[in-house]
């Protein structure tokens, strides 16, 4: 099933992608997509629906984040060896894990904000990793089983203030940084999340182009490894990290700025776009 949220910020509705693409409200089915919609048996009902009997949505509304309820956004920095290498940094011997902010996330083809004093905010397109049950200590055999679907993020960062010191939350967690969706593609949709293509586009130039093949720990690793050092709850979100070609590793480097248009995807779970803006200073009018 593909999932998701539809309408004006925080009025959004539940709903769902058919076979043919066309948007249906499960509005009289349930109130919202929240982690309480995650678990196996609650997936397991909603698959039983026939998407013809649930009403079409016409026009074209705003898609919203597609999961409400969303406790945790968790990153991992660093997780393709080419990303390192263009970041002038060694391959981790081990997961780099950090936080982006709730109060990050957007919708899929809202506007990326420039925040006052933005001179090098980035792009990153990337795997998100959705729980849908309780994890603690979960060996990498088990871990995948723990996931209910997945989706597209951008990982939006400033890049200045990500490498002002050894905590990179400051640049990750800006307003609008965390563009997540379309939709959730549930795990059985998902043939092999170690073989999906990447890719995002600036102003129609491809910028980045990766597969999840190239991963430096993999999925069901990541899930197991944080399930080590923290409890990971249903509807946390795991961005898994980014393929080469962000802004920061071109010659010159190129970041964003107001105007600029910014698309990105993953095979089988849709795709973002974005108009960059600049964020007005306090204050002042757009």
């Amino acid at each position: 099933m593909k999932l998701v949220r539809y309408g004006r910020p925080g009025k959004e509705k539940p709903g769902l992608i058919d076979e043919f693409g066309r948007l249906r409200s499960l509005a009289a089915v349930v109130d919202d997509i929240t982690p309480a919609q995650l678990s196996d048996a609650a997936l397991k009902k909603l698959a039983k629906i026939d998407p013809a009997s649930l009403p079409l949505v016409r026009g074209e509304p705003r898609f919203g984040v597609p999961l409400a309820g969303i406790g945790k956004f968790i990153a991992i920095g660093l997780n393709y060896a080419d990303h390192a290498a263009e970041a002038g940094m060694a391959v981790p011997p081990e997961p780099i894990v950090f936080s982006k902010a709730i109060s990050c996330l957007s919708g899929p083809d809202d506007p990326i904000m420039l925040p006052p004093g933005s001179k090098k905010t980035d792009w990153e397109v990337e795997l998100g990793v959705v729980i849908g049950k309780r994890a603690q200590y979960v060996e990498q055999a088990d871990a995948l089983s723990y996931v209910a679907a997945y989706c597209v993020v951008n990982d939006v960062s400033e890049r200045a203030w990500q490498l002002q010191s050894s905590q990179w939350d400051k640049g990750k967690g800006c307003d609008t940084f965390g563009p997540v969706g379309p939709w959730l593609v549930t795990r059985d949709e998902v043939i092999d999340v170690q073989d999906l293509d990447l890719y995002l586009e600036v102003n129609g130039k491809r910028m980045q182009t990766g597969s999840t093949a190239t991963m430096i720990f993999g999925v069901a690793e990541l899930v197991s490894y944080l399930s080590r050092y923290m409890t990971l709850e249903p509807g946390d979100i795991i961005a898994t990290g980014t393929p080469p070609g962000v802004g920061m590793g071109r010659t010159p480097p190129r970041y964003l700025k107001h105007g600029d248009s910014v698309r990105l995807g993953i095979a089988g779970l849709g795709e973002q776009q974005q108009a960059v803006q600049a964020m007005p200073a306090k204050g002042k009018r757009a």
